[in-house]
């Protein structure tokens, strides 16, 4: 069952936190949050999922950013969020869908227990201006039922900043611990 926005409205401060929540963006069904002024962009031709793939960070000027097809672009909501007892998933609006803009690739579907900035995978049909602070996806809540493990990982929980694919770590368990896997192009290298 999805939560209705007089319930979600209802349980702001308890088992949804949204920071900063402002009403008027409070829908029947959803909310919606905004994007934040910075992307990452893959600077690799080739992603490889066994490396941490270097990026480089942009920031959204006030006239907007244009992004281009055939790349994937991160970005985060303005907003953390933190959810209990429920599942918060997100999906892109309908005028954002309509402009050929992909809000997340497949990531919309979020865990009970998850706190931090969303992540944002977009992509566009065709080029599309962006602009820092429109109201770029929705997030609603499911109802759960029986027993609540609450999500804990270390790859995405409590992030504070766009997160990259961390699938590196899960294939390389030492990650952490070797410098050479760190540091494969050098130490010198600026990751974003």
């Amino acid at each position: 069952m999805v939560l209705s926005g007089h319930e979600i409205f209802a349980q702001l401060g308890g088992n949804i936190v949204i920071d900063p929540f402002e009403p008027s963006r409070l829908n029947p069904n959803s909310y919606n949050l905004t994007l934040h002024n910075e992307l990452l962009v893959y600077e690799e031709v080739v992603l490889d999922m066994h490396k941490d793939n270097r990026v480089r960070r942009e920031v959204i000027p006030p006239e907007g950013f244009v992004l281009q097809p055939s790349q994937i672009y991160l970005g985060r909501t303005a907003e953390r969020t933190e959810t209990h007892n429920l599942v918060p998933m997100i999906e892109g609006r309908s005028s954002i869908g309509r402009l050929g803009l992909f809000v997340h690739v497949t990531a919309g579907f979020g865990d009970v227990g998850f706190c931090g900035y969303w992540t944002l995978e977009m992509f566009a049909v065709q080029p599309v201006r962006v602009f820092a602070g429109v109201e770029i996806c929705q997030i609603f809540y499911h109802e759960l039922r029986g027993q609540v493990t609450e999500y804990t990982s270390d790859k995405y929980q409590d992030n504070h900043d766009i997160q990259p694919s961390l699938l590196f770590k899960e294939i390389n368990p030492d990650f952490d611990r070797d410098p050479q896997m760190r540091f494969p192009f050098g130490k010198g290298e600026v990751r974003g």
